[in-house]
């Protein structure tokens, strides 16, 4: 109330199952312009340890928000292969073009959107 801008302080942080769009993990976070991405990797960190096998090998569909080439390097470097949607809007995607024409890409960017029924 009042004669204020409300501002964002807290950021909800979901990670779901590609198949079926449960939600698998959730965090909250300072809203602080990288929490998102962050919070990502803690999420993902934490869904690697529950598999029990770190060498297995699993992809991240994710926004334009996360094509940021400090998540992508991130991401290879824990054997996730980001299928992060390019963010092309007058600049380069991090996101390799070997990825992102790749079968498992396309279905990817169609499940992500299973998030936003969370």
């Amino acid at each position: 109330k009042g004669k204020t801008a409300s501002e964002l302080r807290y950021m909800g942080h979901t990670l779901s199952d590609n198949r079926h769009g449960l939600i698998a993990s959730a965090v909250v976070t300072l809203a602080d312009g990288y929490a998102e991405r962050e919070a990502a990797k803690v999420l993902i960190n934490d869904a690697r340890q529950a598999l029990g096998d770190p060498t297995r090998e699993i992809t991240l569909g994710a926004d334009k928000g996360y094509d940021a080439a400090e998540f992508i390097k991130a991401c290879q470097e824990m054997n996730i292969t980001p299928h992060v949607a390019q963010n092309k809007s007058g600049r380069q995607s991090a996101v390799p073009e070997s990825i992102a024409g790749s079968a498992g890409y396309a279905v990817s960017q169609q499940k992500r959107k299973l998030i936003e029924q969370g």
